[in-house]
């Protein structure tokens, strides 16, 4: 059965924003070749995207975190597999993330890259959502501040499904 999604944000407005955070990462690190670092599955689509709208040399490297399991709201654990070791000694790092939610994921991530020694370290989400923030982890870049809200597409999924969307929809569960 085909769902009726609610749009929150077009596909317009999201490369919109997608432009203004490239601008300001090639501004903030162009001139040396950056690690992006995508956190799968959600961020997939919005890094795609980013990177292609940067102008900065990139190399790209993905990681799988999670701490959704089939529900709306985070759960008490972070699931992070991060695979093999990666070459982040004296490079600077762009970890690229779909929402910054609790905190943790980011927080989490960026504390196992400090480990590996990079030069630096910069963030950038999509979306924020300040409103269950667990961790004081933010986001060096972050684009569209949301509620306490469900959301799906553009990445984003609703139990696996609708991250082929190319807007987001707000969930009316």
């Amino acid at each position: 059965m085909a769902r009726a999604h609610t749009v929150l944000f077009s596909a317009d407005i999201i490369a919109g924003i997608v432009r203004d955070l490239a601008r300001a990462i090639d501004r903030d690190l162009g001139g040396s070749r950056v690690v992006v670092v995508t956190v799968l599955k959600g961020a997939v689509m919005f890094s795609s995207d980013l990177v292609r709208a940067m102008t900065t040399e990139t190399e790209l490297a993905y990681v799988t975190a999670s701490s959704y399991a089939g529900g709306f709201t985070p759960g008490a654990t972070l699931q992070l597999d991060t695979g093999a070791e990666l070459e982040l000694a004296g490079r600077d790092v762009l970890i690229v993330d779909d929402i910054i939610d609790t905190g943790r994921t980011l927080g989490e991530l960026s504390e196992v890259f400090r480990g590996w020694g990079p030069r630096s370290i910069s963030t950038v989400a999509l979306i924020n959502r300040t409103s269950r923030r667990e961790a004081a982890a933010e986001a060096t870049y972050s684009g569209l501040d949301i509620d306490d809200e469900f959301i799906y597409g553009y990445g984003l999924d609703w139990d696996e499904a609708h991250r082929d969307l190319p807007f987001i929809a707000l969930a009316n569960p």
